[in-house]
Parts: C-alpha cells; structure tokens; sequence
C-alpha cells in the first residue's frame, strides 16, 4: 500500500495541473466577445422597441395634448426670453463690462438680479475711482524746450519752418 501512495498521488497531482493549465470557459477572450455581441445585439432590440413604444405613444395623444404640450413649451421660450431682456437692460442700466453681464445670467431670481447688478456697478465704479482716469502726463515738465526739439526735427526731416 505504500508503493501505490506516491503512484496515486502523482496521478492526481498531474490531474491536478492538466485542469489548472486548461482555461475555464469563463476565462477565455471568445467567450467574452460572445457575450459581448449577445449584449449588443439585446440592446439594439431595447432600442428599437423603445423608439416603437415612443411612436405608438405620441399617434395615441389627443390633439388637446399636444396642443397644451406645444403651448407649454412657448411658454417657457418666452419666459426664458423676458428673463434674458431684463439682464441685458440691467447690464445696460449700469453699465457692466461684458464679463460682469455674463454673471447675471447665473442668477434667476429678479431681485437678486437687481441687486447683484448694482453690487456690481458700485464694484466697477470703486475700481473706476482708483485707477483713475487721469492724464499720465500731467505735473510733469519737460528737459528741453518745445522749440529745441522741433528745430531737431525739422533739421533731420529738411523742415525749412
């Protein structure tokens, strides 16, 4: 009994590495492709059928639904279009730079709206007063004389004044 230990030991261990070499089915790139192209091919089906559903459901809406949804729909542009005059009007009234404008856009509450574009007026009016708009010339005198350099001028460009 002891002769036949190592013989079915070595069997089963040889058995053993045959099963651990051989890939499962789970393991291999065909059997991932395949379930790939079964994945695809079921969600092109969803596809087509939702598009069906989509179509099946619009023939069955009354025309008062679609009426109500197209009015619905207006309604918004044109909301959406009174709310984007008042932030232009807004920027206009005080004067914004186009980047101060644009964050009135962020803002949808009238209000808020109002106050944000005076917050900003006030802000740009601020920097406005301390850069100033002042002549960066002024206070300051020349080293020659106007004449001087005028005669130097005309003299390289053959002025006879």
């Amino acid at each position: 009994m002891t002769a036949d230990a190592p013989t079915e030991a070595a069997a089963t261990e040889a058995e053993g590495t045959e099963q651990e070499q051989a890939p499962k089915p789970t393991e291999t790139v065909d059997f991932w492709k395949q379930k790939a192209r079964e994945q695809e091919k079921r969600a092109k089906e969803n596809a087509e059928a939702a598009r069906r559903l989509g179509e099946i459901e619009e023939s069955q809406k009354s025309e008062a639904q679609k009426t109500s949804e197209r009015l619905a729909e207006a309604e918004k542009k044109a909301a959406d279009a009174e709310a984007r005059v008042l932030r232009r009007d807004l920027a206009i009234e005080h004067k914004l730079s186009a980047g101060d404008a644009a964050l009135l856009d962020l803002v949808t509450d009238e209000t808020a709206l109002k106050a944000l574009a005076e917050r900003l007026a006030g802000a740009a009016t601020d920097t406005s007063k301390k850069t100033g708009s002042r002549d960066p010339f002024a206070g300051r005198t020349s080293s020659s004389p106007p004449d001087e350099g005028r005669a130097a001028v005309r003299g390289l460009f053959g002025g006879d004044n």
